[in-house]
């Protein structure tokens, strides 16, 4: 691995549309930031905080996030999401992440990416495909 130490991090904004809230996801009948489109927003941060930090054919996976969504967002709002590399454990990244709207925090989450080669991940992957297929 390159450069990976507590304390790297990146924040995203975005704009919630339509197409982000819980009635499109299916996660909720109202029209509004959904749950699976912040799980998205934090996830996204955290690997832009890697941004340029791993080694050539390095990637990472998500294995786990803890999230906690509360307060709802109006479509229209402009939220953003901070992801904090709070912590490294051999090929475990541990994550803290808050998010925000135009007027609150509407989430907090912890978060668990693991660093793999890219290729043998892939491999891996298409060898299951593979397996399905006979």
């Amino acid at each position: 691995m390159n450069e990976l130490a507590s304390g790297l991090s990146a924040e995203l904004e975005h704009t919630v549309t339509d197409a982000d809230t819980a009635s499109k996801w299916g996660s909720g009948l109202v029209p509004v930031f959904s749950t699976p489109a912040l799980v998205g927003l934090m996830e996204s941060a955290a690997v832009a905080a890697l941004e340029g930090h791993l080694s050539p054919g390095q990637t990472t996976v998500g294995g786990h996030i803890d999230v906690h969504h509360l307060a709802a967002t109006p479509v229209g709002m402009q939220v953003r999401a901070r992801a904090e590399l709070a912590g490294v454990e051999g090929r475990k990244l541990l994550f803290k992440i808050q998010a925000w709207d135009e007027n609150e925090l509407i989430g907090e989450a912890t978060h668990e990416r693991f660093v793999v080669d890219e290729k043998r991940f892939l491999e891996r992957v298409q060898a299951k495909t593979k397996r399905n297929a006979i």
